[in-house]
């Protein structure tokens, strides 16, 4: 049987941490399933359609990543996807309880579900999309934050 992991964000936009994430989860998963869902509590620069796109680009080196957007409950789509696993990417523990609340639910709705928690590689724990889109704005560089296409979107976006 294949093991099949979700993993979910809003990647508004992807960041080298998020890759961090998927890149060492498509070592452990036979296959990975890259999820943009939109966040109803979040004001997102980028389309979901923009999103994905830019996943796409980013993970195009990974041969068994795929990309796909939901608008539906993360445990919903990871049962039709017939997933085991979710797996979740922690910078620090100030995500942890956020985190903890989201997979305790996921839980109570179907428990044969697992969720994996996978800790960020230390270069990468401070950051988050909301950081790079807000320095991105003042037009810092962020090359080193985001990969080349992302850059490049942030760039038009704040043009």
């Amino acid at each position: 049987m294949s093991r099949l992991a979700i993993c979910p964000g809003s990647f508004d936009p992807v960041t080298y941490g998020h890759l961090d994430i998927i890149e060492r989860g498509a070592s452990v998963f036979d296959n990975v399933i890259v999820v943009v869902f939109n966040n109803q509590s979040k004001a997102p620069l980028f389309t979901v359609e923009e999103r994905v796109a830019l996943l796409e680009e980013s993970t195009k080196h990974l041969p068994n990543v795929t990309v796909d957007e939901s608008n539906e409950l993360l445990i919903d789509y990871a049962m039709q996807q017939k997933a085991q696993v979710v797996l979740r990417g922690l910078r620090a523990v100030s995500d942890f309880e956020y985190e903890m609340q989201i997979t305790s639910m996921n839980r109570k709705l179907n428990e044969r579900v697992e969720t994996l928690f996978m800790m960020t590689n230390n270069q990468y724990s401070f950051l988050s999309s909301s950081i790079v889109k807000e320095v991105a704005k003042y037009k810092a560089n962020v090359s080193d934050l985001v990969p080349e296409a992302v850059e490049k979107a942030l760039k038009k976006k704040y043009s």
